[in-house]
């Protein structure tokens, strides 16, 4: 949780002081728009030079510019916390890798000695879920094959809910980033029909421009949405790759425990 509190303050210091440097660059690209616009003119009547095509970021800071400030900074907030939450997944997730088939065969061999302390060492030293719901099998490895079952199912239900932590927020940020857009294009339409009356006639630039500023928060909440989707899924398959290695760890655990009673303490 704590690691979760600290990604939101990141983000939401990250987020103010990006929005606040884009739209505060926005009036001084506007004047050397203007400048570039006038130059751009006189070198095209000499026919010297073209015009340099605008790159993709640039135009989507540009429209970005365009929308309405507070539903892009809410969308803009949204995909940046999103984006924290989810760093800070992999990075764990990754973290909990480990060499599951060496952690095993270390623990087999130890097991084989009838080294019960050396096998626990072995597993406090390793990090990951898979180390951890060895160590707390072990710990009840002389009170039988049953007792150590129910251990490691008890703790493979601790280490899941650590992996899947955080999650229900990814999820929560996919579904609210492309609804905060949504909201920004109604709001964003009614302002342009208000517009419209009250200048009292029916202009289409007015509708036009005032439709364009409404979609844009669309089309940024959809692209915020589509890239915490694709971190999101990423998460859930390293979350369903380390949940087959714990549950493929835990049998083996327990064929190595029954294989330990069955030589040393009969």
């Amino acid at each position: 949780m704590k690691r979760i509190l600290m990604a939101l303050a990141l983000s939401g210091i990250f987020f103010f002081c990006g929005t606040q440097t884009i739209y505060a660059q926005d009036g001084v690209s506007a004047n050397q728009g203007e400048t570039a616009v006038t130059d751009g003119n006189a070198v095209a009547e000499d026919g010297s030079s073209a015009v340099p095509k605008e790159s993709v970021g640039v135009k989507l800071k540009e429209k970005f510019v365009e929308g309405n400030p507070f539903y892009m900074g809410l969308v803009a907030f949204s995909l940046v916390v999103g984006l924290s939450i989810c760093i800070e997944r992999i990075i764990y997730l990754n973290l909990s890798e480990v060499n599951t088939e060496r952690l095993l065969e270390d623990v087999e061999l130890a097991l084989e000695k009838g080294n019960v302390d050396a096998a626990k060492e072995i597993c406090r030293n390793t990090r990951g879920p898979v180390a951890s719901i060895c160590y707390d099998g072990l710990m009840r490895i002389e009170q039988g094959a049953k007792s150590v079952e129910k251990a490691v199912t008890t703790s493979g239900g601790v280490q899941l809910g650590l992996l899947e932590k955080g999650c229900s927020w990814i999820s929560l940020f996919v579904k609210i980033a492309p609804a905060l857009g949504f909201l920004g294009t109604v709001v964003g339409m009614v302002q342009a029909f208000d517009s419209v009356q009250l200048e009292g006639n029916i202009s289409p630039a007015v509708i036009a421009g005032g439709m364009k500023v409404a979609l844009l928060t669309t089309i940024f909440g959809l692209i915020a949405a589509v890239i915490l989707q694709i971190f999101y899924n990423y998460i859930l398959a390293k979350i369903e790759s380390l949940t087959h290695e714990m549950e493929e760890s835990t049998n083996t655990l327990i064929d190595f425990v029954i294989k330990y009673n069955m030589k040393y303490r009969q």
